[in-house]
């Protein structure tokens, strides 16, 4: 059976459990007995001298046989009950007690994965609807020995199966799920450039991903490493080391694709080493391989989910600072991508140790999302400052099972060649595919392995401007695929400009009425007192309302272009006789009285500063220079200062930068921010069709509509 052959017929065990479980239920019943029969499969060999070695060390009492019934299994696990699937179907009667009897009779590493499914409540369920002979029946026909289905089908598989699942229970299967024409290449640009180092005699890596789902990115790195890139028994790679030692480390939150991956891992590598290494947990606030360094990092973490479960602990990492993973930022809320990045570098080894080189795939909201100062801003400022970025590399839409969105692979690594040092490579890989004669949920293309290698020669030539010919609604285009950019050209000041606020003022009647609008005035007719006190603090706030009214209805009916000049007459008015006027009245008599003028004077404060008028406040971003930005007293920093004398102070002469709003970490004016807006550097401008070939195009529509309805009515048509 190939692998859609073997989903099918698995999916099929639907068709007899659809009555008793919910759609949504359908993994709870296939997930374990998937991996069960794997198992039986796999211990078929070396059973009987697992019961015969059992036997043998209970006569000499020893205590703990493990070690000896892993050496007799020839697996890091084994089972000891004289069950298989074959003995469990003939004895139907006791089918569930002795299905527990054989779960049970594995050894304790590998019960521990068993229990993650909650297995026994699906057994009992399965028993009293009469269908547990029939559904284990199912399963023993399937052979799933590897000789049969190798690790990287099974692993396929599995993925497959789940996909289907959170497609039943509307779940992001992209949690879980990457193609692995994606995985193949994020492998490829992990690797790119490393061949000689892998290739070295006597080398040991160490690979982690800490959202490893079921493990397909660990598995295929060590892989492309040791045996080659393969599909369907055609080698599309060579291994780079055959006789690399490959070490895997993983983590995954989801206890399902948690004991398929370690299951799988149990019965690849006999020593168990690669399964003991993946962990069960949330990373984000429970990072289970804490202090340790991997050479390799890899990962496709959830994209737009939240990380509220993890709040609490992220934000108290988060203010540890440099002790943390989360010292640079903490981005919004909602969408938790970047802590995965941050959390696989606070794993990358230092440089001196060799360094590391990490591939994550991210959607487009790590690249832009954030003003300056925000935290997804601040954690890009982290990587570019640092020279962490090598390459970004966009891939093509509808790669995904579950969204057709664009998706991005970030390549960090904290060794880069000198040529790239204090660079930032952008390739542009959205017409890198091939359309799937089949589609797969929302996956309509795929990225074959010949288009790969021309976006690893890309990444590899370093050219700024290279080329590559896509084929583009019918027509091959020359296309620019790379750009190449400093560091600092992502990086930019946000500047606040401020314009004097210019006020006129009149005791007009429509100016007057407005003062019952405002606050400062409305409190003189409140009181928090009650009963007959507060009526009568109320009642001489009222007569004080009516004096002001009087008053202002009294002053001249000119109108003054001087704030200070209207103040003295005012003044001079409530000298005479008027009432006395509390500050907060005042201000509301100055608002209420005043418009905005562009021919009125500048308004002071009491130190003779210009006021800014908020309305009239803008910000600009001000590109971060690639060398020397030296600030002067005001500490504006050179590049700022040019660009208001060029861009700003020629439309706007009275305007001026706000030198109190500066950034926290350089303590220039000017906050920095950071932002990959990528598009912008492969926007290609495509001239709207003539008006003429539109007309053509409609008109030869209408043409077809009215011999449509000629054929229906049976009328006459018109060319």
């Amino acid at each position: 059976m190939n692998h859609s052959e073997i989903v099918s017929f698995l999916w099929g065990v639907a068709d007899l459990i659809r009555d008793t479980f919910k759609r949504g239920k359908y993994q709870d019943v296939i997930l374990p007995l998937t991996v069960l029969r794997r198992l039986d499969c796999v211990l078929a060999d070396t059973k009987e001298a697992v019961l015969k070695r059992q036997a043998q060390l209970k006569g000499k009492g020893l205590e703990d046989p493990d070690a000896q019934l892993r050496r007799a299994s020839g697996f890091a696990f084994y089972n000891t009950s004289r069950y298989d699937f074959e003995k469990l179907l003939a004895d139907a009667p006791h089918l569930a007690a002795n299905l527990r009897n054989y779960i049970a009779g594995f050894s304790p590493n590998m019960r521990e994965v068993l229990e993650t499914f909650d297995f026994d409540n699906t057994i009992s369920k399965l028993d009293e609807a009469g269908l547990l002979f029939q559904v284990l029946e199912r399963f023993k026909n399937v052979d799933l020995h590897p000789d049969r289905i190798d690790n990287p089908t099974m692993g396929t598989i599995f993925e497959e199966l789940i996909r289907k699942f959170n497609e039943a229970l509307n779940e992001n299967p992209g949690e879980h799920f990457t193609p692995r024409d994606v995985v193949h290449l994020m492998v490829d640009l992990m690797l790119a450039n490393d061949e000689e180092r892998i290739r070295r005699k006597g080398i040991v890596c160490t690979v982690y991903d800490p959202c490893c789902g079921s493990g397909g990115m660990l598995m295929i790195t060590k892989e492309h490493v040791t045996t080659g890139w393969r599909r369907n028994d055609e080698i599309i790679r060579s291994p780079i080391n055959p006789s690399a030692e490959m070490h895997l480390f993983g983590q995954e939150v989801n206890p399902e694709t948690w004991a398929v991956s370690k299951s799988d891992l149990f019965m690849k590598d006999p020593t168990g080493r690669d399964a003991d290494n993946i962990a069960y947990g949330t990373v984000l606030s429970n990072a289970r391989h804490a202090g340790r360094g991997f050479d390799y990092l890899i990962a496709n973490p959830p994209y737009g989910k939240d990380w509220k479960r993890d709040e609490d602990a992220v934000r108290a990492e988060h203010k540890r600072g440099a002790s943390g993973r989360f010292a640079p930022g903490l981005p919004r809320i909602s969408d938790g991508q970047l802590l995965f990045l941050l959390h696989m570098l606070a794993h990358a080894k230092e440089p001196k140790e060799g360094g590391s080189r990490i591939a994550i795939i991210m959607n487009g909201s790590p690249l832009f999302t954030g003003d300056a100062g925000s935290g997804e801003s601040e954690i890009r400022r982290f990587i570019l400052e640092h020279d962490l970025l090598e390459a970004l590399i966009a891939l093509p839409e509808q790669l995904f099972y579950n969204t057709g969105i664009a998706t991005y692979v970030w390549v960090v690594t904290n060794r880069k060649a000198a040529a790239r040092r204090g660079r930032v490579q952008l390739i542009d890989a959205t017409g890198f595919w091939v359309p799937m004669r089949k589609s797969l949920g929302d996956k309509r293309r795929e990225i074959p392995p010949e288009r790969a290698q021309d976006i690893l020669r890309i990444l590899g030539d370093f050219r700024d401007g290279d080329t590559h010919r896509i084929t583009k609604d019918g027509n091959e285009e020359e296309v620019v695929a790379s750009r190449i950019f400093p560091t600092t050209h992502f990086g930019f000041r946000k500047i606040t400009v401020e314009r004097p606020l210019r006020l006129n003022f009149q005791a007009t009647p429509e100016r007057i009425a407005r003062l019952d609008d405002e606050k400062g005035f409305q409190n003189l007719a409140q009181s928090k007192k009650k009963g007959a006190a507060g009526a009568q603090e109320q009642a001489d706030g009222r007569k004080l309302q009516d004096a002001i009214r009087a008053l202002l209805r009294g002053l001249p009916d000119t109108l003054f272009e001087d704030r200070k000049e209207f103040e003295r007459a005012l003044g001079a008015a409530a000298r005479k006789g008027g009432p006395r006027l509390p500050a907060p009245v005042e201000k509301a008599i100055l608002s209420a009285l005043s418009e905005r003028d562009e021919t009125a004077a500048i308004c002071h404060d009491k130190d003779g500063n210009p006021e800014p008028d908020p309305e009239l406040r803008d910000t600009e971003s001000v590109p971060i220079p690639e060398g020397d930005d030296p600030a002067g007293a005001d500490g504006v920093p050179a590049s700022v200062r040019a660009f208001f004398d060029r861009e700003v102070r020629p439309h706007v002469p009275d305007a001026w930068i706000d030198t109190g709003k500066r950034d926290p970490r350089d303590g220039r004016v000017g906050v920095i921010g950071y932002e990959i807006n990528f598009n912008r550097y492969f926007y290609c401008y495509s001239p709207p069709r003539l008006l003429e070939a539109i007309e053509a195009d409609i008109r030869a529509i209408e043409g077809d509509i009215v011999r449509m309805l000629a054929e229906v009515t049976g009328g006459p048509s018109r060319a």
